[in-house]
C-alpha cells in the first residue's frame, strides 16, 4: 500500500524565514536597537564627521569652515615635521613591539616553572597601573644630564658613556626605553594567562623526551598561545600608534617637544592646541593626522594578524 504524500511547508520551521526565525528577530532586534543607536551616534557619526573635517580648513567654533579637499593631506606629506613624526611613530611601534615579543617569550620560558611566579607577575605588572605621566617624569629624572644614569656611569668610571640623553640625538631611544618598561608587564601577564591553560602533562611528556626549555616553548607553548599572541599584537599596535602621555611627560615640560621626539599623537596635539601654526588651531590638519593614524593602525593590525595566522592547534 502506498502511503499518501505529505506536502512539507515551503520553508522549514526553524530555517531562514521560518516561524522560529521570525520569532527570534522580533525578540533580539528590539534589544539590539538601543546599543546600535548609541554606537552610531557615539562612534560612527563622529568618525564620519572627522573624515569630513579633514578635508577642510577650520580653526574651531565660530570660525569659517573652508573646503580644501585633499590639500591637508598634501601639506602633511610634504611637511618634514609630520614625516619625522610618522617615522618616529612607526619606529617606536615596531621596535617596542619586537622588544615585547622577546621579553614575553623569555618570560614564558622562565616563569612557567619558576617558584613564586605569581609574585613575579604582580611585580612586572605594576608599571602598567602607574600613570604614564608619572613614568615619564621618572624617566626624565633618570636620564637628565645630572640624573641617576649619568651619575652611576661616573661612579663606576665610565664617564665616556655619559651623554645628554634627553638631547635630540638620543631622546627617541629614551622614550622607547620608557615605553618598554611601562608596558612590557601588561603583555607578559596577558600571555602568561594563556600559558596557564596548557596542560602540564604536555610539558612533562616533553621533558621525558629530553626537550629543552626552548624546545618546549617552540613546539608546545608558542603553537598553543598563538591566538593570544595575535590579540596582544593588535592591542600593542593600537596603543603604540596612540603613544602620547609618556612622551609629553618626558620632553614636554620645557615647552614644545622637539621634532626628534614627536609622534603622530604629539603632532596632532600640537596642531589642535595651536602650539604650531602661528597660534591658530589647525583642526582640519589635526583631523587629517587622525585619519592617517587610523589608516596605519588598520594596516598594521591586518599585517600582524596575517603574520600570526596559522592552522589552529587544538588540544
Amino acid at each position: 500500500m502506498r502511503l499518501p504524500e505529505v506536502e512539507l511547508p515551503a520553508r522549514a520551521v526553524d530555517g531562514k524565514g521560518g516561524a522560529l526565525y521570525r520569532a527570534r528577530r522580533r525578540v533580539y532586534l528590539p534589544m539590539l536597537l538601543p546599543a546600535l543607536i548609541l554606537y552610531v551616534v557615539l562612534y560612527i557619526l563622529p568618525a564620519v564627521s572627522g573624515m569630513v573635517i579633514s578635508f577642510t580648513s577650520w580653526s574651531g567654533l565660530g570660525a569659517q569652515i573652508i573646503w580644501v579637499g585633499f590639500q591637508n593631506y598634501v601639506d602633511l606629506f610634504t611637511d618634514r615635521v609630520f614625516l619625522s613624526a610618522l617615522g618616529n611613530t612607526l619606529a617606536l611601534t615596531l621596535i617596542v613591539g619586537v622588544a615585547h615579543f622577546v621579553i614575553v617569550s623569555a618570560s614564558m620560558i622562565v616563569l612557567r616553572s619558576t617558584k613564586g611566579r605569581a609574585f613575579i607577575r604582580s611585580a612586572v605588572f605594576l608599571p602598567a597601573i602607574i600613570s604614564p605621566i608619572a613614568i615619564g617624569v621618572s624617566v626624565a629624572f633618570l636620564f637628565n644630564p645630572k640624573g641617576l644614569v649619568n651619575s652611576a656611569l661616573g661612579l663606576v668610571g665610565m664617564e665616556a658613556l655619559q651623554r645628554p640623553w634627553l638631547g635630540p640625538d638620543d631622546i627617541l631611544s629614551v622614550i622607547i626605553v620608557g615605553v618598554i618598561w611601562s608596558s612590557a608587564g601588561f603583555y607578559t601577564v596577558l600571555l602568561m594567562s594563556a600559558v596557564d591553560s596548557i596542560p602540564e602533562s604536555l610539558f612533562e611528556a616533553a621533558r621525558i623526551e629530553g626537550a629543552s626549555l626552548f624546545q618546549q616553548f617552540r613546539h608546545i607553548t608558542l603553537p598553543l598561545t598563538r591566538d593570544m599572541f595575535s590579540t596582544a599584537a593588535v592591542l600593542w599596535v593600537i596603543a603604540g600608534i596612540k603613544t602620547f602621555e609618556i612622551i609629553l611627560a618626558i620632553v614636554g615640560q620645557a615647552g614644545t617637544p622637539p621634532i626628534q621626539s614627536r609622534t603622530l599623537a604629539i603632532e596632532q596635539y600640537l596642531r589642535v592646541t595651536s602650539a604650531e601654526g602661528g597660534g591658530i588651531p589647525q583642526l582640519g590638519t589635526a583631523t587629517a593626522i587622525g585619519v592617517v593614524m587610523t589608516t596605519i593602525t588598520v594596516i598594521l593590525i591586518l599585517l600582524s594578524r596575517r603574520i600570526a595566522r596559522r592552522n589552529s592547534v587544538e588540544l
